[in-house]
């Protein structure tokens, strides 16, 4: 079986695209993972603010944080 080279994918760059999603949403998985009571907030920050980094620290800190 031949593969037609005009229809390959360089998978790479689509993994480090993945990779990256998954770090930039790390926030909102811990959140969830936790059953934190604020998880739809913390993505929420985490999606609106989490490229400017300072968005994406605050959404960290605030997953990790106790819940009480």
């Amino acid at each position: 079986m031949q593969v037609n080279p005009e229809i390959h994918i360089d998978f790479l760059p689509v993994l480090i695209f993945l990779l990256l999603l998954a770090i930039y949403f790390l926030p909102t998985w811990i959140a969830l993972l936790r059953h934190h009571i604020n998880s739809l907030a913390i993505f929420i920050i985490n999606f609106l603010t989490g490229w400017s980094l300072i968005g994406w620290v605050i959404a960290l800190v605030w997953s990790v944080k106790r819940k009480e």
